[in-house]
């Protein structure tokens, strides 16, 4: 194993080393929270599926493969479907806004009275995202050097918490980069042509599994039903996708650039069902799916090899947990304290503050709370649910309703947050927290008193829908910044 422990070593030593040099960049708010605002498509496109693709879709992905074989790949597929719609339908008009929260969009549209309490939902999905995202690294460090649970999560959580506090979301970029090129190289063009030879080819997997593993909706109508709400519409909502929106340079390059990275993610859904259903050939009694890819690479892939695989996985964990993070650490900063801060101790005038420090400070903060929870926090899939169920029940219809329909108001919007956070919450306590009922039920609800109280209040002032209608349109928002080379 030298050959793998030297492979994973180095990468991470070039995380770190990457932080360093973001730091060096990221001298005012715009550089450290979007990276300037200037990322072309090459790295916009890499960042972003970076992102997206995380520990779940990585071993969750293979692991799904596993148990239902090619149908497996829905979720990371749903995936790669949310970023395809937001790209197309949405980006332009959210990187157009030059905000740098979810939340600070709705105050936008409604005029400043839904930030707080769509701040707390969102912190609240961010945090969770990043704890279960952080547990991962006890996975894959347990396979690489046969690690103690905690240890390997303060380990792996360290890293990401020490590369994102220096550098911001420049030393974010820049590692993404590299976790985009490392998961390509690792996954699709080793791991998956390896593991299909290894099983003897497309013919001999047909032959020794049931028919059902080949069936595109073998996993049930159902599940996939459900995918679509909860990872679909997620991504049209997220802080942390949202924040890589804004680090686009134009309208453009959010389109187009997300486009090729949803398009990427469809490949990538199909390429880890297919090596799970690979690794049901060679494995058929696995105790647990999510083994399946940590099982298929120690034992079949050769050394170098398996230490560039684990660094793919590792990569994938990585580049979800540091995005995660910086959004977790953003709404905190932005949306919560800051606006506390302003109603217990206003600002003179003139006071400088410094905002670089301040946002680097909630990240140091809120990753040693993240890795403090993961640690005590042992159901990654429960949690995820809760942080998904909480973020699509409560924020989707007063995003979307803002985006797409002038009727809807502040009081509509905040009652949706509330109504549709309060009821999935309850839904999961009766139901049970994996099951299907509360997501729908909650968007139900909150759908229908987000029109209602629309409807039965005061319509939104003309001066604000016209503000707001200037902001889309990409006027009246420019942020006076250094100029910089543009990323590519």
């Amino acid at each position: 194993m030298a050959v793998d422990y030297t492979v994973i070593v180095v990468y991470l030593a070039g995380m770190l080393a990457m932080g360093w040099w973001g730091m060096r960049r990221a001298k005012s708010k715009s550089e450290f929270l979007v990276a300037g605002r200037r990322l072309g498509p090459w790295m916009y496109s890499g960042t972003m599926a970076a992102i997206v693709l995380g520990g779940a879709s990585t071993i969750g992905g293979v692991g799904l493969g596993y148990q239902y074989g090619l149908s497996g790949a829905w979720m990371v597929f749903t995936i790669g479907l949310g970023l395809l719609a937001l790209s197309v339908f949405f980006s332009a008009r959210i990187a157009r806004l030059k905000v740098y929260t979810v939340s600070e969009m709705l105050d936008l549209r409604y005029g400043g009275r839904a930030g707080v309490i769509s701040g707390v939902v969102m912190w609240a999905y961010t945090l969770m995202l990043a704890v279960t995202s952080t547990i991962a690294y006890a996975t894959i460090f347990d396979v690489i050097f046969d690690m103690n649970r905690t240890l390997a999560i303060i380990l792996g959580g360290s890293i990401v918490v020490a590369y994102s506090t220096l550098g911001g979301m420049w030393s974010i970029t820049l590692t993404d980069m590299v976790q985009f090129v490392v998961k390509t190289i690792g996954v699709l063009l080793l791991l998956l042509p390896i593991a299909v030879v290894k099983a003897g080819g497309f013919g001999e997997m047909k032959a020794k599994l049931p028919t059902e593993y080949f069936d595109p909706l073998g996993i049930g109508g159902e599940t996939i039903f459900t995918y679509v709400l909860i990872y679909t519409f997620g991504m049209l909502i997220g802080q942390d996708i949202w924040q890589r929106v804004f680090t686009a340079r134009s309208d453009k390059v959010a389109r187009y650039g997300g486009t090729v990275a949803g398009t990427y993610c469809l490949v990538y859904a199909i390429a880890g069902a297919v090596i799970g259903t690979a690794a049901k050939v060679m494995y058929p009694k696995l105790p647990s799916a999510d083994a399946a890819f940590a099982t298929i690479v120690k034992d079949e892939l050769p050394m170098g090899v398996r230490g560039l695989v684990l660094a793919a996985a590792l990569a994938a964990v990585m580049s979800t947990s540091s995005g995660a993070l910086i959004a977790c650490a953003t709404v905190a900063n932005n949306d919560i304290w800051s606006r506390l801060r302003g109603v217990v101790a206003p600002k003179e005038e003139g006071e400088a503050h410094d905002e670089v420090k301040g946002n680097r400070l909630f990240i140091l903060i809120m990753g040693i709370a993240v890795v403090c929870i993961a640690i005590a926090l042992n159901d990654v899939v429960q949690a995820l649910t809760v942080a998904y169920n909480l973020l699509v029940a409560g924020l989707l219809v007063p995003i979307l309703g803002g985006l797409l329909w002038k009727r809807g108001t502040a009081e509509g919007a905040l009652a949706a947050v509330v109504a549709g956070g309060l009821s999935v919450i309850g839904l999961m306590w009766g139901y049970g927290i994996l099951a299907n009922e509360p997501i729908y039920y909650g968007l139900l609800i909150s759908l229908g008193v987000y029109v209602v109280v629309s409807l039965a209040t005061k319509p939104t002032d003309a001066n604000i829908l016209a503000a707001w209608r200037e902001r889309l349109a990409g006027r009246g928002a420019e942020e006076a910044e250094p100029e910089a080379p543009v990323a590519v």
